[in-house]
């Protein structure tokens, strides 16, 4: 039985903190993509192929570090001003960032101003993330009808596998359609321009929005905290601590899996772009069935809580696959490793929409959401490529899977240390 909402009312809400994600996934997956292939060549030539691979991997993990300043930012005046506002202001500084990647020069154009501008953007790129997710989940969360919070709460979560896949298959496509000088040259740059026309759908889906109910019903009681930052970390500061850890596992495994994974499964186990990418793509449609069922066991068998500490089990598990599932001469048996992360990516992505805004009250949701969730990127996914490879370098993929499987841990004490209480 579906929730008694107007039907046009209930798929705006819900398109719209879909959208955001799905140009989330799309603008992060798309750089991911080009660092893990091209950037290290493009951007940090002269050294060695490693040392070039490295470095592009660093620059990866500069939106990690600029997400949490934008959680702060943008959650201030999320919670003063509203949700709607916020939630314009970020996507379109996130896609604008993309889309200005498209048109930088190389390193053999203009030496070191080049990497420098890339860092920048890519700056630009997590300090516009930063407040996107959780103005989007707060959205879904604060509009849900009672017993319908999980259910809801997956509809941003779904919008990483539609990102992942429109990044993916248009990579794929362009590889098909372009010989490799062309894809290295200027064939790169199209899935960054491409940004440019998601990103308009999300602002027409979300310019047509009202503040969520929670929102308008909290303003009449009380007037907003001068600094909701402030109140935060006064009084909050434990559900920070629980959220931050049990948000590590679904970054970990996301990164893992594919930026990782595509960089070690294309120059190490020499893999072609098109066939991995082929793989990816396949395995996308698993980590949707992973986030649906997530939000059903939320709402119904179980609870969000109870759900994520299935998927951290699953992380553990996968952890202990990668160096087992990862090898070279099967592509069949790399498919079984990505489909398998991509499900427990569902399982321990999609219940954080209805299972962080939980901890925290609706006067300093906006914050407390972005800020625990960009510190778990931080932690999780910020230099998770980067170390994987160095791990993968000095001792193997063994080292490599204990890493991921630490992260399911994490996220296990975390969820341990919280209960199902919510604010």
């Amino acid at each position: 039985m579906t929730p008694a909402l107007a039907p046009t009312s209930t798929r705006r809400i819900l398109a719209a903190s879909m959208v955001g994600t799905a140009v989330e996934f799309f603008d992060f997956y798309i750089y991911a993509t080009a660092t893990a292939l091209l950037f290290g060549a493009l951007f940090f030539p002269g050294t060695s192929a490693t040392a070039s691979q490295l470095k592009a991997y660093a620059t990866f993990g500069v939106a990690f570090v600029a997400r949490p300043i934008g959680a702060i930012v943008f959650g201030h005046f999320g919670d003063r001003i509203g949700r709607k506002s916020t939630l314009v202001a970020s996507l379109l500084l996130m896609g604008t960032s993309t889309a200005l990647i498209a048109f930088l020069p190389t390193y053999t154009s203009i030496g070191w101003v080049a990497p420098l501008m890339l860092i920048l953007l890519r700056f630009g790129q997590g300090f516009g993330l930063g407040g996107e997710w959780g103005g989007a989940a707060l959205l879904a969360n604060e509009n849900a009808p009672k017993g319908w919070e999980a259910r809801y709460g997956t509809a941003p979560q779904q919008g990483a596998p539609v990102g992942f896949f429109a990044a993916n298959g248009l990579f794929l496509l362009i590889a098909y359609t372009l010989s490799p000088t062309d894809f290295a040259t200027w064939g790169w740059r199209i899935p960054f321009l491409a940004s440019v026309l998601m990103v308009g759908i999300g602002l027409w889906i979300r310019l047509k929005l009202t503040e969520t109910p929670a929102f308008a019903a909290a303003r009449k009681t009380a007037p907003p905290p001068r600094v909701p930052l402030f109140k935060v970390f006064e009084h909050h500061w434990q559900a920070i601590i629980i959220g931050t850890l049990a948000s590590i596992a679904c970054f970990m495994v996301f990164y893992i899996m594919t930026t990782f994974s595509l960089g070690y499964g294309t120059k190490t186990l020499h893999y072609s772009m098109k066939a991995y990418l082929g793989a990816q793509v396949l395995a996308i449609p698993v980590m949707a069935i992973g986030v649906h069922l997530s939000g059903w066991l939320g709402d119904t068998m179980l609870d969000p809580r109870r759900t994520l500490m299935i998927g951290t089990f699953g992380t553990i598990m996968a952890g202990a696959l990668v160096p087992v599932l990862l090898v070279p001469g099967s592509l069949a048996t790399v498919w079984v490793f990505l489909a398998l992360s991509a499900f427990v990516m569902g399982l321990v992505y999609g219940p954080l929409a209805s299972w962080l805004p939980s901890l925290f009250p609706v006067a300093v949701r906006y914050t407390g959401v972005s800020v625990t969730f960009n510190l778990a990127a931080i932690i999780g996914g910020g230099l998770t490529p980067f170390v994987a490879e160095k791990l993968a370098i000095m001792g193997g993929l063994r080292y490599v899977g204990i890493y991921l499987a630490g992260a399911g841990v994490l996220s296990l004490i975390g969820l341990s240390m919280s209960s199902n209480r919510t604010k």
